[in-house]
């Protein structure tokens, strides 16, 4: 049977999260407002308004959905348990259009599920990954992908970055978009220096990246350039509500927040719609620099929203606000 070419093939982990609306709770930073800490009252009743339960999301899910949003062929390869947490999680992907062809059911285990603390407009994410027995499926190769979007994969998985690499080999032609988790940021550089050396767009955020070049270091031409060295033809570092910043090889561009239409409203989510937008104009044929402009205009609609997905753009509503943006939202060489 004939299977129609895949765009945008995410490959990571899947969870179910529940948003805890915390009404009783305390922030504390440092200055400027970095390295804040949620903070509860230790060995008491602490009171939350609601509880609301998001399926199918994470890094790789989120990524998936923002392409079929976009109108790309959007397929996502991850791992559910056989319980009813992921029979609802694989109906949640086929409602947003996202193909589930390699999504790789475990009947006797549990599917992830995490529990998001959300006070004011952010949050803080308790988390726990099912070690699954990660195999990588047969993956077409006529036609193989267009783009895969690598990301957050559990801490057992070393062996299946060792299976996408050589897929990647096998298939010079597919485009390699690196957003890397939690666990691949720790296993480091050069235990995947395979995937590193053979990605075409990299994407962290500013903490991220100080992690991956053991740095603390906060210059952003010293960071975008510093991991360029690893190979990646197109670097990119997300900076909260600083925008973001690219680097391509010859030139260091910046990109502010799109002005929000009002205060946020939950920040869940807002780095993916980024990343996962930028690579999916890039696979539509879009030129970077374009692609730069689209990104943050996805990440502004989803904080006005609970959760990660409900406030992704269609490409008719990302063009409208594209089209309405206001003249200090601009690219800028620095």
């Amino acid at each position: 049977m004939f299977k129609p070419h895949i765009d945008f093939l995410s490959i990571g982990d899947l969870t179910t999260d529940a948003f805890i609306r915390l009404k009783d709770a305390n922030v504390h930073c440092k200055i400027n407002h970095e390295n804040c800490e949620l903070c509860l009252r230790f060995g008491d009743k602490v009171p939350f308004e609601y509880v609301k339960v998001v399926r199918a999301v994470g890094n790789a899910a989120n990524a998936a959905v923002t392409a079929a949003r976009l109108n790309l062929h959007s397929a996502l390869l991850t791992n559910i348990g056989g319980d009813e947490n992921g029979h609802d999680c694989m109906m949640e992907l086929k409602k947003n259009k996202v193909s589930t062809e390699y999504v790789k059911v475990h009947k006797n285990q549990p599917t992830n599920y995490h529990f998001v603390l959300w006070y004011e407009s952010d949050r803080t994410i308790l988390v726990n990954h099912i070690a699954y027995d990660y195999r990588l499926p047969v993956l077409p190769m006529t036609p193989a992908p267009k783009w895969i979007y690598l990301t957050s994969l559990a801490s057992n998985t070393f062996p299946y970055h060792v299976a996408i690499a050589d897929y990647l080999h096998a298939n010079p032609k597919v485009k390699l978009a690196f957003q890397p988790g939690t666990f691949q940021i720790k296993l480091g550089v050069e235990e995947l220096g395979r995937i590193y050396s053979r990605t075409d767009v990299l994407i962290v955020n500013l903490e991220e990246a100080q992690r991956i070049l053991k740095t603390e270091s906060r210059d952003i031409k010293t960071l975008l350039k510093g991991l360029a060295k690893f190979g990646p033809k197109i670097v990119l570092i997300t900076d909260s509500t600083r925008g973001a910043y690219m680097f391509e090889g010859d030139h260091y561009y910046h990109i502010p927040m799109y002005p929000d239409p009002r205060l946020p409203f939950e920040r869940t989510g807002c780095g993916d719609a980024f990343s996962a937008t930028f690579v999916s104009a890039l696979a539509m044929g879009k030129p970077p620099l374009e692609a730069l402009m689209w990104a943050p205009i996805n990440s502004m609609s989803v904080v006005q929203f609970v959760g990660s997905q409900e406030g992704l753009l269609t490409l008719e509503q990302l063009e409208w606000w594209l089209n309405r943006a206001p003249v200090e939202f601009r690219i800028r060489e620095i």
